[in-house]
């Protein structure tokens, strides 16, 4: 968290996220040309923002690419603002709105846990119930598997896809396919890919979802920093989140 704050602190890394915000995936070059800074300049406020957590990079090619990671922001609203909003949507705190023409999203986790707790979380459904909006996910975990994602009161799966690449405790590379409703069915077909990597007694996890189409409706991706967060808290605390949103689909005790 402070190093969250410390990074929010400052204008210009700021100003570095509303242009992620407005058009993710950017490189240093494009960032830099946006701001009366030099690239080194603005390398070291990339790297604090990375350092806290709001931003991820990843390597396309020769390019670095950069990316907002709103799971962060999802912390804080859980731990002071959630009290005091319904929607879940309002988790980012006025930095994530819909975005169109947005092709990938990428967002990263520390957890601590061991890469084979996280891989059992990911892949058991009881487990994957208690963070996930009470739906439990069913395959036998092969490549090339289908699997689903089922709510109790769904008469259909939820979600669909296939099994591209498993290896525990690692990487998990799946199709989805979004069932919940007309717009995310009208969506089609994208993909999820699940990328565990230790770090001393934590686990960073990295979920990229790509392959979204132009007009992709912001319901296919922007749950994600809330089953994030409810998997960190379920494998850290043992205990399920309880903000609104979290709440929203669990099944009435």
């Amino acid at each position: 968290m402070d190093l969250v704050f410390r990074a929010l602190a400052d204008p210009t890394r700021r100003a570095l996220l509303d242009e992620l915000h407005a058009r993710d995936g950017q490189t240093l070059v494009s960032l830099a040309a946006r701001h009366d800074m030099t690239r080194i300049a603005v390398a070291k406020h990339l790297r604090i923002l990375e350092d806290a957590g709001l931003v991820v990079s990843r390597r396309r090619g020769r390019e670095k690419l950069h990316y907002l990671n709103p799971v962060p922001i999802r912390a804080v609203h859980d731990r002071w603002v959630s009290k005091y909003t319904e929607p879940w949507a309002a988790g980012l705190a006025g930095l994530k709105r819909e975005l169109e023409a947005q092709m990938e999203k990428v967002f990263e986790i520390y957890i601590r846990t061991t890469p084979e707790r996280l891989w059992e979380a990911i892949t058991d459904p009881a487990i994957r119930a208690k963070y996930q909006f009470g739906a439990a996910v069913e395959s036998d975990w092969t490549a090339g598997s289908p699997y689903r994602l089922g709510h109790p009161a769904a008469e259909r799966p939820l979600i669909e896809g296939e099994n591209l690449v498993v290896e525990p405790p690692d990487r998990l590379v799946q199709t989805m396919r979004a069932l919940w409703g007309p717009d995310a069915e009208r969506a089609g077909t994208s993909r999820v890919t699940w990328e565990i990597e230790p770090v001393g007694d934590s686990c960073r996890l990295t979920v990229i979802h790509d392959q979204l189409p132009p007009n992709a409706p912001a319901e296919l991706y922007g749950g994600w920093p809330m089953i994030l967060s409810g998997l960190k808290t379920w494998l850290e605390t043992g205990q399920t989140l309880t903000t609104p949103g979290s709440l929203m689909y669990q099944p009435q005790q």
